[in-house]
């Protein structure tokens, strides 16, 4: 049993050696009159609290392997699990997990992110839900009539943000509790989860929350407050309400989710849509002065958190498990993959330096090539080097392992496939798909340096090579498993990046 702040909880053995208590309430039910608000204090319970299965996942339509659905009228959505050793120690390192999924789906409860191979390392693992989709990061605009101040009386943008906040709170007050150290806690995460890693990283709210910090794939886009109204309005739209605080409330959560489905489908419909047409993601950290006043890398460079220990890594192949999955739109010719360009805004040249790093190859290879360094691979790049030019200490690598599937063909090392080594859950059937099918020993291998690697960085700031030097230092640590070569594959030089803006793309 353990007494948190709250009140007492009882989880049960996931291992020998590891205690895991499951669904443990952060914040209040983020519903009716605390919907679109700021997160709130959970109120206390009595009696002892049972620990033993994930608590409900914030609203949306996805129904992931492994991980549980979302049932209109589950409200106690913003929850934490923890894995901790047993016998119990003291003053452990905290690692705090936040999920990715495109801030509209996921949540702590998938395979991947079981605690259990972590916390035999000597970290306390913590990972949560928090709002996603129009609950955590649509934009509430303010009421028109109101006389007050517009951002003082809108309902706060990046909600999401607002409940990983509160979370590091509950840690900083908690931890203790489980055996972990407050004053050691690395918060880490994955694509949009990496994404809001970096935006705690500048925010005044979760200054000293954290020491250090793992963001694997971070994804490129933020949205300005405009970008995110207009986004609000057709979402309104779709929902039949009007695009006020009255109108948005007066829509169930399971409107809104169905509304935002609709407008995705609209985009993914339409080649004339613009850049959402090829993968269509509604929702990004929202740049406002009340919670986000300026994007990560603009704020990092300046030395926002350079007291910061940062680790950041991508994949080799980011995108092509979204083609592989079919969440992308399909370019097979030189005409559409100019579009494509016209339709972010990159220069031409761009096209044409991955076209020639990879001759022969199909447009959808390069297409693909292209995607994933401008969502995933270019962006970690820069993130990395605004930390390092801002003053703060950065350890960069990449994930490449790669291997041949069960019927023969080649499992890339593609979004997601890291996150099962690094955790060290291959053995989860649920997610053979990511890796392949059955890991063979070298995988084994490789996920054990990665597991020790996020221990020591936790525990001492140091993966186990070291941190970039300055802003022309490109070196980083590569992951790959038995003795597959490193440098088998062409790679277009980012000097091809410099004329394209991150982090703000169009909508």
């Amino acid at each position: 049993m353990f007494e948190t702040k709250s009140g007492a909880v009882r989880g049960f053995r996931a291992a020998d050696d590891v205690v895991a208590v499951l669904g443990v309430p952060y914040a209040a039910p983020p519903f009716g009159a605390d919907r679109f608000r700021e997160p709130r204090p959970t109120p206390p319970w009595s009696g002892v609290r049972d620990g033993t299965a994930f608590g409900p996942v914030a609203p949306q339509s996805a129904e992931l392997p492994g991980a549980p659905s979302w049932s209109p009228g589950d409200e106690d959505v913003l929850t934490v699990n923890v894995w901790t050793p047993a016998p119990p120690a003291g003053r452990l390192p905290v690692l705090v997990w936040i999920h990715g999924g495109a801030y509209t789906f996921g949540s702590s409860a998938q395979p991947d992110f079981d605690g259990t191979a972590a916390a035999r390392t000597g970290l306390v693992v913590v990972t949560l839900n928090y709002r996603i989709g129009f609950e955590g990061f649509g934009h509430v605009p303010a009421d028109a009539d109101a006389d007050a101040d517009a951002d003082a009386i809108a309902p706060p943008d990046n909600r999401g943000l607002l409940d990983q906040i509160a979370a590091l709170r509950w840690v900083r007050d908690n931890a203790a509790a489980f055996g972990g150290d407050p004053d050691k806690v690395t918060v880490a995460g994955h694509s949009s989860g990496a994404t809001s890693v970096a935006c705690l990283m500048v925010m005044d709210g979760a200054r000293g929350l954290f020491r250090r910090a793992i963001a694997h794939s971070p994804a490129s886009p933020f949205h300005t407050r405009d970008i995110a109204a207009s986004t609000t309005r057709e979402i309104a739209a779709a929902a039949g309400c009007d695009a006020t605080p009255a109108g948005l409330a007066s829509a169930t959560p399971q409107a809104l989710v169905a509304a935002s489905d609709q407008v995705v489908e609209a985009y993914r419909n339409d080649p004339a849509s613009g850049s959402r047409h090829y993968d269509p993601s509604l929702f990004a950290p929202v740049l406002s002065g009340a919670t986000l006043p300026a994007d990560p890398l603009t704020a990092l460079a300046a030395g926002a958190a350079r007291d910061v220990d940062l680790l950041v890594c991508h994949t080799t192949e980011e995108y092509w498990l979204l083609d592989a999955v079919g969440s992308c739109a399909k370019l097979t010719t030189d005409a559409q993959l100019d579009r494509f360009a016209a339709d972010f805004g990159l220069a031409g040249e761009l096209v044409e330096g991955y076209r020639s790093a990879l001759p022969g190859a199909p447009v959808t290879d390069v297409h693909l090539a292209l995607f994933g360094d401008l969502l995933f691979g270019e962006f970690t790049h820069r993130l990395a080097e605004a930390h390092a030019a801002g003053g703060g200490r950065v350890h960069r690598s990449v994930f490449d392992r790669r291997r041949g599937g069960p019927d023969g063909a080649a499992v890339r090392a593609w979004h997601c496939a890291d996150i099962p080594f690094a955790f060290g859950n291959l053995d989860d059937p649920r997610l053979s798909f990511l890796i392949g099918g059955a890991p063979a020993p070298e995988d084994h291998e490789l996920s054990r340096r990665m597991v020790r690697a996020w221990s020591d960085f936790a525990a001492t700031g140091h993966p186990g090579w070291p941190p970039i030097t300055g802003t022309t230092e490109r070196t980083a640590h590569v992951w790959t498993a038995g003795d597959q070569p490193v440098t088998d594959r062409p790679v277009p030089d980012r000097a091809l990046w410099a004329h394209t803006e991150f982090p703000v793309l169009r909508p």
